[in-house]
């Protein structure tokens, strides 16, 4: 069962406002096996929200689901307070879902600057833009309006050095920026980050961390990052949400989860801290 603690910015948002993504009672089985077992799950508006767990707590089969990818056996997912459990990834996607991956999905022969246009016309025109790079037209080169957009979004992101050359020749840090760059260009309400640091030394992931805040503070894009580095997401979100064999054992503010020793226990391997009064117990039987 889910604990929350009192105030908890799991509640955060103006008064009334539904969250942005929500899953309920949320439960997926393979066969025999419980992948998910009724989790709950809110991203308020503007918020920072962190998924944590060891390996095969779940964290995977929750973001297919939130994505739409994989349909739960029991409970609900809403964008906005709307029902969208039974809503395919693109109709999800049209109202405002993003997502990055832990390996970089991008098209090797695009430019970095391409890969925002190509995001930017998709969010205008849908899918059927793919016919610039699949069929004879070619890449249609960009109005003055895309150009625009295109160049606002590079800015924020600190990438017009890198915005003429191939993703193909960029390393694994600036192809991640690329990542979050293009799904900015979608227009999303709400950016799914499935292990964003993955690979990444330290002065990438610093880099990375600060172009998130940079997308979450100025364009108000709310953030549910998956990650294994759990002081980055211990230092960046307002809510942790923690999973362990399917069940969300924890949410609450960063402070909470650190100190937690069932958390400690379930992700960090380490042994909650002993109970004082049984430790006056113990001391009175040694005496």
């Amino acid at each position: 069962m889910t604990t929350v603690a009192p105030g908890s910015p799991a509640s955060a948002g103006p008064p009334g406002a539904a969250a942005r993504l929500e899953a309920s009672g949320v439960t997926v089985r393979f066969g025999g096996l419980v992948a998910l077992d009724g989790v709950d799950l809110a991203v308020p508006p503007g918020a920072v929200v962190g998924l944590v767990g060891p390996n095969g707590a779940g964290k995977s089969t929750l973001f297919a689901v939130l994505s739409g990818l994989l349909r739960p056996d029991a409970g609900r997912v809403r964008m906005g307070g709307e029902d969208v459990t039974r809503a395919s990834a693109a109709a999800r996607a049209r109202r405002g879902l993003a997502r990055t991956f832990q390996r970089p999905e991008l098209f090797a022969g695009l430019t970095v600057r391409d890969h925002v246009v190509l995001a930017d016309r998709v969010r205008r025109r849908g899918g059927g833009i793919l016919r610039d790079l699949v069929t004879g037209g070619g890449f249609r080169r960009p109005s003055a309006a895309e150009d625009e957009r295109v160049a606002a979004i590079i800015e924020s992101l600190h990438l017009e050095d890198l915005q003429d050359r191939e993703v193909s020749g960029l390393p694994l840090g600036a192809c991640r920026l690329v990542e979050v760059a293009r799904a900015l260009a979608t227009g999303p309400e709400v950016l799914l980050l499935d292990e964003p640091t993955s690979g990444l030394d330290g002065r990438e992931t610093a880099e990375l961390a600060a172009t998130l805040r940079r997308v979450n503070a100025d364009h108000g894009v709310s953030l549910l990052l998956v990650e294994h580095d759990v002081e980055l997401v211990l230092g960046m979100c307002e809510t942790v949400h923690v999973l362990d064999f399917g069940a969300m054992i924890r949410t609450g503010p960063p402070a909470e989860i650190r100190s937690d020793p069932a958390v400690r226990a379930a992700y960090l391997g380490a042994e909650p801290p002993p109970d004082p009064a049984q430790e006056g117990g113990q001391e009175e039987e040694s005496r």
